[in-house]
């Protein structure tokens, strides 16, 4: 016998406030039609002041435990995916486990920017594998409005805020890829490219600093490298693109999931984008599709998901799992 991580439930979190492309005309040289041309976005979700990512990443935790039938006396760990946390430290995880009445087990943080869920999910199955955790809650949070520069067109009409988190729970299979949960992973980083994506100030260099991005750049890195995590992750797994059911990308932009999903020989009929509703909510994005698509009955037990993701470092990877 095999220990598989299944997913046993998930939900998501958006805040109230959804700005549409419209308000940026405002303030900025820019139209609703340009920002749809380049990045597919239409509207996303701002957090309001009193919103942390903690905040709303413990509403998504609720919601997955809700999803779930269990309650947080049920669960080991909480792994947070997020490069905004509340504080410097402790942990937003730690603030999660508190918010939603955890007493037990363990938490932290884990920071891969737009790829820390991915990298999150890699770490909660193997605590799982491990026999070191039965269920673990992993969450991706972000509010990523509060490090946009407001005079930078090409960036901060890019991103939103929200959350997504679901439950991986140990059960026994037979260790063949029909199985259910978690079947392989794939990371990877590459920190020669670190200008292509980073905020330009921190605790370390004493300074409160905003989001950067090389656009040109970062979109030709990530059809390469999404493809090919993609398969690296699927051939571990004894699998290839025509056993995928589902492609769970990061919503960054739909020009690079459109190009992604054409490398992978995959029609867009079987991938979820939800990037026009959520913008770019960075760590928060893929738990966030995968909240959405279970809410509107796109998955069927048994078929197989590939999530992929990248983000600054750079960093990016993908998981294979089956629903």
């Amino acid at each position: 016998m095999t220990i598989r991580a299944q997913v046993a439930g998930i939900g998501h979190y958006l805040p109230e406030r959804v700005v549409p492309n419209s308000e940026f005309e405002k303030t900025l040289d820019t139209t609703d039609e340009w920002i749809r041309s380049r990045s597919g976005i239409e509207r996303r979700h701002f957090a309001s002041e009193d919103e942390t990512t903690s905040i709303l990443a413990s509403r998504a935790a609720n919601a997955a435990l809700a999803d779930a039938g269990l309650t947080a006396a049920d669960i080991d760990g909480v792994v947070v995916a997020t490069s905004t946390p509340d504080l410097t430290f402790p942990s937003a995880a730690t603030m999660v486990q508190a918010r939603i009445g955890m007493e037990g087990g363990f938490a932290f943080d884990i920071q891969a920017v737009c790829a820390g869920f991915v990298y999150a999910l890699a770490n909660a199955n193997a605590l799982i594998v491990s026999g070191t955790a039965k269920r673990i809650l992993v969450i991706g949070a972000e509010t990523f409005s509060r490090i946009l520069d407001w005079n930078d067109r090409s960036t901060c009409v890019l991103f939103g805020d929200g959350a997504g988190a679901l439950v991986l729970e140990a059960a026994e299979a037979e260790g063949t890829p029909q199985d259910r949960g978690i079947l392989a992973v794939d990371l990877n980083s590459d920190g020669r490219f670190r200008d292509l994506l980073y905020v330009d100030g921190g605790v370390s260099t004493n300074s409160i600093g905003h989001l950067r991005m090389e656009g040109r750049e970062v979109f030709r890195h990530a059809v390469e490298k999404l493809a090919a995590t993609a398969r690296t992750s699927l051939g571990r797994a004894g699998l290839t693109e025509a056993d995928v059911d589902w492609v769970v990308p990061h919503q960054a932009n739909s020009r690079i999931i459109t190009g992604t999903a054409k490398k992978l020989g995959l029609p867009l009929e079987r991938v979820v984008m939800t990037v026009q509703d959520h913008g770019n909510t960075s760590a928060a994005s893929i738990p966030l599709a995968l909240s959405v698509a279970k809410a509107e009955e796109k998955f069927q037990p048994g078929q197989l998901l590939v999530t992929e993701a990248i983000g600054g470092g750079l960093a990016w990877g993908s998981v294979v799992l089956r629903w």
